[in-house]
């Protein structure tokens, strides 16, 4: 008798509610690569597999996750790295350089955000290397796969409501590239890259909240 396959986790998605989110999502996601200007170069980024093993090694990676599924989950990851490691970049930017009435509650802020930003960029790229890819890690590459634009530096730094508006938007749009990450393991039942994006979702949703509501 043949077995039949256990069901998924309760984090699963339905379809619907994939279908559902995309169409919600739709506009922002737009209007963000738009802004950023990155939509026809994100198109054409790829992942690098990692470096063969030694010569006579036969060690080929059998996860149960397709050669095909891992590049696809391996490519979206490195979008998301790219966008939460600009996120950081920007938190920490902003940390240094916020100024004005606030800078007591927004320097303390800031900090406590990059802090936990900075210990999760290790768990995604670490991810990306157990499926068997390369993860992106110049500065090059971050500005390929980003959808966050890049903020001028000191020299011309706004004010704290300016900066606490972008972190609000930059945080909005790793949410977004953590869904399409999240859809795509989905498809492939990839549950550690799944768990891993859930409880980025929540921390970057709940940061975006907390940050929108000082402008409201």
């Amino acid at each position: 008798m043949s077995k039949s396959k256990p069901a998924k986790p309760a984090t699963k998605k339905s379809t619907g509610r994939k279908q559902a989110a995309s169409r919600s999502t739709a506009p922002q996601e737009s209007q963000a690569r738009q802004q950023a200007g990155a939509e026809a170069v994100r198109g054409d980024s790829t992942v690098t597999p990692a470096a063969s093993p030694a010569e006579g090694g036969s060690l080929t990676i059998d996860i149960g996750i397709s050669a095909e599924d891992r590049q696809q989950i391996a490519t979206e990851l490195s979008r998301f790295l790219a966008d939460a490691y600009t996120l950081y970049l920007k938190t920490h930017n902003f940390h240094w350089n916020v100024t004005g009435p606030m800078f007591n509650a927004l320097h303390t802020m800031f900090e406590t955000q990059y802090t936990e930003q900075w210990g999760a960029l290790d768990d995604i790229a670490e991810r990306i290397r157990a499926l068997g890819y390369n993860a992106p890690g110049s500065y090059a590459e971050f500005m390929r796969l980003t959808s966050i634009p890049e903020e001028p530096g000191a020299t011309e730094a706004m004010d704290w409501r300016g900066m606490v508006r972008q972190l609000v938007i930059g945080n909005e749009a790793v949410c977004r590239s953590a869904r399409k990450a999240l859809d795509v393991a989905d498809d492939a039942d990839d549950e550690p890259t799944e768990d891993l994006l859930i409880q980025r979702l929540q921390t970057h949703e709940k940061y975006a909240w907390m940050l929108r509501s000082l402008l409201q």
